[in-house]
């Protein structure tokens, strides 16, 4: 009898190391799945995490929370006699641990794990994850000889699972406890969204690329570090314990399709559109070199191998109960996508509705805060980018930010304005533009060539009814020289008198670092002195019927000129916020949101 299904209803599933990444995912896929499940936690705080990015899912009922005690005689006090199944995801997933410290985690924890199973009076299955470098380990007992050479050519993280592997195998048969295990690879992202928040391995390889710092690829050709969907792994350990035959066996569950690494690398640059490194570093000499000049842990070094791996069970295993493996390609597309859209970690979370995403409008590729397709769309100015607006649009609701094309973390060019505008206001509906600085002119250049679709213009600090930008802003190489290096506590200072603000701006500042980001920018600087431009964008201004206000800081005023113009326009209202700058949106957010509500 190959397998022997039963309802979700009569499984109770225990779920070690539930708000790990792994863990999370498998108590999403549980819960879907109809299977009762209880999370094992330490803190109520960890629970907490948990049910709120379950609910952030669409589970919105919240698994049992059990407290777990690894230094207890019983790990778990009460609330696991009707348990079926164990799952254990627990563990330390760090490179640079002490050798002690990795083991408490990694073998003690696992030991604790399979005594406290081999308890349960109704556990049909404890499902191990284990890993694809260390999985298949003998189970004999590991001599103190064999532990020490293991450490030490390993590291301790990688040492400490290939032990635990053989510790989970010789103390399920010694104390008669049915299991299964998975040996994953590197786990990426969900595969239909790309979300994931592992920046460790392959993740700080690809920070690298975005940032422009891999200057080349480690190892050769065949290089080989298979990847899997978060959301799929979760899957296939949910139906490991309907499955009788998968009992006693260790399964590879990753993709024979990822791309070898320097096709890996190559498929995800010409999708961040960013230039692939060409030179190639033997792993040898890259264990050699100085840890201050590779920028990469030692311990991450054996994961850089040609080796294959036998994935022949784990996908007659999906077969047989209809698991498809995701796309690779797209998949490692969508998990790139999440990574850069949420900075590699650095990102702040974003409060009220919404969130952070690459788009495509007009075939530009194009970073946007806020919610999807919200009517109210905010362009940023120089040298700023989306995120400095987060606040107003946090505080606005139903409101989105993008980066203009070749700015901030968005692709394209400034000829890609006309296409890219005209995608923006017909095809997501983009009807209220909020134009700041150099965003005012594509607000306006929008407005004018599509007057049906934009109803509404707020325009903060029109560089175009303003005075002109000083002399050495003009010169765009020097502009972009300083720009290249400027810090974000610079940064501050220039653009708002005080450092007080360089947190904010510090994400502004890493992207002027990166690509041709400071070249757009001093081009788009220098070219906001041009008396053509400045003219035509008033006289678009004047064109546009519907209503514009016009938002300004009091030390950053309209120029006589422009106060004229806007005089003579009765659709026009205007609002100056006292104490602001060129910046208001940095300085006074709540201010600057008030005023766009009232447009």
């Amino acid at each position: 009898m190959i397998s022997s299904r039963r309802d979700g209803a009569d499984r109770h599933a225990l779920v070690f190391g539930a708000t790990g990444f792994i863990g999370r995912h498998l108590v999403l896929a549980l819960g879907r799945a109809g299977v009762r499940v209880s999370t094992a936690n330490r803190s109520p705080e960890s629970y907490r995490r948990l049910v709120r990015w379950l609910d952030e899912h669409g589970h919105g009922e919240p698994p049992a929370d059990l407290r777990a005690d690894f230094t207890g005689a019983s790990l778990i006090a009460d609330g696991c006699e009707d348990v079926t199944e164990v799952h254990n995801c627990a563990g330390a997933y760090r490179f640079g641990m002490p050798a002690d410290e990795a083991r408490r985690a990694n073998v003690d924890g696992v030991r604790a794990i399979v005594a406290f199973a081999a308890r349960l009076p109704r556990l049909r299955r404890l499902v191990h994850v284990s890993g694809y470098r260390v999985g298949g380990q003998d189970p004999s007992p590991w001599s103190e000889e064999r532990r020490r050479a293991t450490y030490r050519a390993l590291g301790a993280y990688e040492a400490s699972k290939a032990e635990a592997d053989a510790v989970f195998q010789a103390e399920a048969a010694r104390l008669g406890v049915p299991w299964s295990i998975v040996n994953p690879p590197s786990v990426i992202g969900d595969a239909a969204t790309g979300e994931s928040d592992q920046y460790l391995g392959l993740a700080s390889t690809l920070r690298d690329l975005w940032t422009g710092s891999l200057a080349a690829v480690p190892g050769n050709a065949r290089t080989f570090v298979p990847v899997v969907a978060a959301d799929y792994l979760a899957r296939f350990m949910t139906l490991l314990p309907e499955d009788e035959a998968a009992e006693g066996t260790a399964y590879w569950p990753l993709d024979d399709a990822t791309p070898a690494l320097p096709d890996l690398l190559a498929l995800v640059a010409e999708h961040y559109r960013v230039k692939a490194p060409r030179a190639r570093i033997p792993v040898a000499l890259v264990r050699r070199l100085p840890q201050r000049l590779t920028k990469a842990d030692p311990e991450t070094l054996s994961f850089l191998s040609e080796d294959r791996y036998p994935t022949a069970s784990a996908s007659a295993f999906a077969a047989r109960h209809g698991l498809a493996m995701p796309d690779a390609a797209t998949t490692i597309r969508r998990w790139a996508d999440h990574l850069a859209a949420h900075r590699f970690g650095k990102a702040e979370p974003l409060r009220g509705a919404g969130g952070r995403r690459f788009t495509a409008p007009a075939g530009v590729r194009t970073f946007e805060i806020g919610g999807p397709d919200a009517p109210t769309l905010v362009l940023p100015g120089l040298p700023v980018n989306a995120d400095t607006w987060a606040p107003v649009v946090a505080a606005l609701g139903r409101a989105r930010a993008v980066d203009l094309p070749g700015l901030g973390m968005s692709a394209g060019h400034r000829d890609d304005w006309p296409s890219w505008l005209s995608a923006l206001v017909r095809e997501t509906g983009a009807r209220h533009l909020v134009g700041h600085s150099i965003g005012a002119a594509a607000a306006v250049e929008a407005a004018a060539a599509h007057p049906e679709a934009v109803e509404r213009l707020t325009l903060v600090s029109p560089f175009f009814l303003q005075a002109r930008p000083a002399r050495l802003t003009r010169r765009a190489s020097l502009t972009r020289r300083y720009l290249r290096r400027v810090s974000s506590e610079t940064l501050a200072m220039r653009l708002t008198g005080t450092a007080a603000h360089a947190a904010a701006l510090e994400s502004s500042a890493a992207d002027l670092r990166r690509g041709t980001v400071a070249a757009t920018a001093a081009r788009l600087l220098a070219a906001t002195a041009s008396p053509q431009w400045r003219d035509e964008l008033a006289a678009g201004l004047r064109r546009h019927a519907g209503p514009v206000h016009v938002i300004v800081g009091a030390d950053d005023p309209l120029t006589p000129e422009g106060r004229t113009l806007l005089d003579a326009l009765p659709q026009v209202t205007v609002t100056v916020i006292a104490g602001a700058g060129h910046h208001p949106h940095i300085t006074h957010p709540e201010e600057v949101a008030r005023a766009v509500q009232r447009t």
